[in-house]
């Protein structure tokens, strides 16, 4: 698998988003699926991809604690396009033996308890919803964080054993709100309240004009620990 995923890297290497994307959706003839948030980079995403591909399969993890925004950006967005995002839930079970484990916000106590919340509302509904995936198409920039800044085009992500695109790594901030602006894309109306990156309500906040766009995100931890576990390589 990683001789194919070096393979990609070097055949793409001067490519544009809408070369890769078009790649995927309509050459590779395997399951493509972009994981949204419904933040500004998988909102570019889905309107490229949709105008690729109106049946792109499109999907978002609901970890039951999203910000009100978030949920209005997803209907604006089933409206604009006509489609109906996948939504994937954590397990009952698993919430409730969470809630018995650190009570309702124990992930403000330490690294682990916050991991492991994580590890239930996100990385379980995501392992169920890459299941039949080949490509995990992600809205990820290497400017965002410390630990997205030596991604590559195309990963293998081992822990779910698909390749992950990052078709934006190389865009800019400008670059993103540019293309929202110009093709009128939906958006979270948070962005415009301060806040760059959007997750969890209980664990994101507004950040200062010109401060790092992760430090809204987990902010009472170190830099270098600022992943929920979707994105660290198996080895992290």
């Amino acid at each position: 698998m990683q001789n194919r995923v070096n393979q990609l890297n070097e055949e793409f290497n001067n490519s544009s988003t809408l070369e890769v994307l078009e790649f995927l959706l309509r050459e590779t003839k395997q399951k493509v699926a972009l994981s949204s948030s419904f933040g500004a980079e998988d909102q570019v995403l889905t309107d490229m991809m949709i105008r690729i591909d109106k049946r792109a399969n499109i999907f978002t993890l609901d970890t039951g604690r999203l910000p009100d925004e978030t949920y209005s950006v997803m209907h604006e967005t089933n409206l604009k396009y006509n489609i109906k995002v996948k939504v994937f839930f954590p397990k009952a079970t698993d919430i409730e033996d969470l809630y018995k484990r650190q009570g309702i916000n124990g992930f403000y106590d330490s690294i682990w308890n916050r991991k492991s919340c994580c590890a239930v509302r996100k990385i379980a509904p995501l392992k169920r919803a890459l299941k039949s995936v080949d490509f995990w198409v992600t809205g990820l920039r290497s400017s965002q964080s410390v630990t997205r800044e030596d991604m590559k085009l195309f990963e293998f992500d081992e822990a779910n054993n698909v390749i992950k695109v990052s078709p934006l790594k190389d865009w800019s901030e400008q670059d993103i709100w540019a293309y929202i602006k110009s093709y009128k894309v939906p958006y979270n109306k948070l962005h415009k309240l301060g806040y760059p990156s959007i997750g969890c309500a209980p664990c994101t906040r507004a950040v200062r004009e010109g401060g790092d766009i992760r430090s809204g995100r987990w902010w009472w931890e170190n830099p270098e620990h600022k992943e929920c576990g979707l994105h660290l390589k198996k080895s992290a």
